[in-house]
């Protein structure tokens, strides 16, 4: 899954198919660079040097989504700060812009906890 900003400059986290194409590419590798015809030494060599990579790949993916849940927490405080002024609001706002201004913070927020909460099921 990966971050990304659509038209509108939102920041989604959506499906990214390199991690299980990297798995998917770990298990190809193993039937092709596993023949029957290796000695024992060099099969288990290469069994190893594959979980190894398998490992490294799916602890990068665990770090990217924890990195990508931290950077939506990071703008959903943000948004607080500026969310704070609402206290300051009474009925008698004569621009009511404000409030439309108001209610897309806290879509930003739904989004941005969306993101996050799919980053972090991903784990």
């Amino acid at each position: 899954m990966k971050t990304v900003l659509d038209g509108d400059g939102d920041h989604e986290f959506q499906p990214d198919v390199a991690t299980s194409s990297a798995s998917q590419l770990i298990g190809r590798l193993r039937r092709v660079l596993r023949p029957e015809d290796l000695d024992c030494a060099c099969r288990e060599t290469l069994s190893g040097a594959l979980a190894r990579f398998d490992e490294q790949e799916r602890r990068r993916e665990t770090r990217r989504r924890l990195a990508a849940a931290r950077e939506h927490k990071e703008r959903i405080a943000s948004i607080l700060h500026f969310l704070s002024e609402l206290d300051a609001l009474s009925e008698a706002e004569n621009d009511r812009t404000v409030f439309e201004e108001f209610a897309l913070l806290f879509v930003e927020i739904e989004r941005s906890g969306e993101a996050a909460v799919s980053a972090l099921r991903g784990l």
